[in-house]
């Protein structure tokens, strides 16, 4: 069994970027627990403040072996900025790099291939409003169809159009993608799109009509999430109880 290579960046950065890194860790630590992660596949990005630099994880490991020293700090043009032994995803930079240059204000990309969003993805109609969840994810939501593997430089112009201003992209034949001010941000966003994924698919195969929620609720849930739920009164207030929920799974993640 190889044995990864042991890290230790605590020191040899500054604090802010180290907390960024101890966040983005402990956001793969709990895209594993909550069953999101795909082997060593999919990406979660965070730009550092102030910089076009941001973090990824290192190509090879599984979500649970990520820790806040091995995250792997590139550029936009994809050059490695750290002294590291590891190397990222080329799929992973097309698609982060992709988000962070036209999205200023998306410091954190998640992108996932979970069951559910693919399957919602690939349904003709998409995403629909039949619980509370969906409407969290509908006010600010985009569709990316598929071109394969995401290695064409060619394919990022695209993927910027379809995201536009949205803060959700639903990836036709392949995931989901959320982006978010912060780190707690983008994993709330990301929380709210997979349950209302899997409950859209858990109500398809009861084959019972579904009741949709009228567009006058919507539009008025569109309002208030804005301010007691995906905003900063959401992600960012529930992302201290998703760091205290990561350490006791496995403080190593601070490593």
């Amino acid at each position: 069994m190889e044995l990864l290579p042991v890290l230790d960046l605590k020191h040899q950065v500054s604090v802010q970027e180290w907390q960024t890194r101890v966040d983005l860790a402990a956001c793969y630590r709990l895209v594993t627990h909550f069953g999101w992660d795909d082997l060593i596949y999919t990406h979660l990005s965070a730009r550092l403040p102030g910089t076009d630099h941001y973090l990824v994880n290192a190509f090879g490991l599984a979500f649970d072996e990520v820790t806040a020293s091995n995250l792997v700090k590139v550029d936009l043009q994809g050059n490695i900025l750290d002294d590291t032994p590891f190397k990222i995803n080329p799929a992973g930079f097309t698609i982060h790099s992709a988000v962070h240059e036209a999205r200023p204000d998306a410091h954190c990309v998640i992108h996932l291939h979970t069951n559910a969003t693919i399957a919602v993805a690939t349904q003709k109609e998409g995403l629909q409003p039949y619980s509370q969840y969906s409407m969290f994810s509908l006010s600010s939501l985009g569709y990316h169809q598929y071109e394969g593997l995401a290695v064409n430089e060619s394919e990022k112009k695209r993927l910027q159009s379809d995201l536009g201003l949205n803060n959700h992209l639903l990836l036709v034949n392949h995931g989901g993608l959320t982006v978010g001010p912060t780190i707690g941000d983008a994993f709330m966003r990301m929380y709210d799109l997979q349950r209302a994924c899997e409950i859209q698919l858990l109500l398809q195969a009861a084959g019972q009509p579904a009741i949709k929620v009228p567009q006058p609720i919507l539009d008025n849930i569109y309002s208030q999430a804005k301010v007691v739920h995906t905003g900063s009164t959401g992600g960012q207030v529930t992302w201290p109880a998703m760091l205290r929920k990561a350490y006791k799974l496995d403080p190593e993640f601070m490593l």
